[in-house]
């Protein structure tokens, strides 16, 4: 009876560490570079596949007259975890069902990539 529990406990376990797996190789290594006020916010996409035609090659940011490669706004802002901060790496994946699309964002506005993309940081 344990041997039988025990395999099922381990099958169970096998199984969530491949979902888990699955998950990450899926996900996109981004970098926030760009936090402005009111959550206008520009990733870099630093590696991972996605379609180019969905970022910005190149963009240069008004305000500051810096180059930015392979950027887009990020338009999912009640869902983009506040501890992040400019200059850190994470993984997103790209979010076609993001909960809280429709939050409202403020007035105030800082200069962002013409493209935006609804994401989702992975766990």
């Amino acid at each position: 009876m344990k041997i039988t529990q025990f395999i099922l406990v381990f099958q169970a376990l096998l199984l969530l560490s491949c979902s888990k797996l699955d998950e990450e190789t899926d996900c996109i290594k981004g970098k926030l570079v760009i936090n402005g006020i009111c959550n206008n916010i520009t990733i870099q996409v630093l590696s991972g596949e996605i379609d180019p035609t969905l970022i910005e090659k190149s963009w240069e940011d008004p305000e500051t007259l810096k180059n930015y490669e392979n950027v887009f706004a990020l338009q999912s802002i009640c869902t983009f975890p506040s501890n992040l901060k400019e200059g850190d790496e994470f993984f997103f994946m790209i979010d076609s069902d993001p909960k809280g699309a429709e939050c409202p964002r403020c007035k105030a506005y800082r200069p962002v990539p013409p493209k935006g993309l609804m994401i989702r940081v992975c766990k």
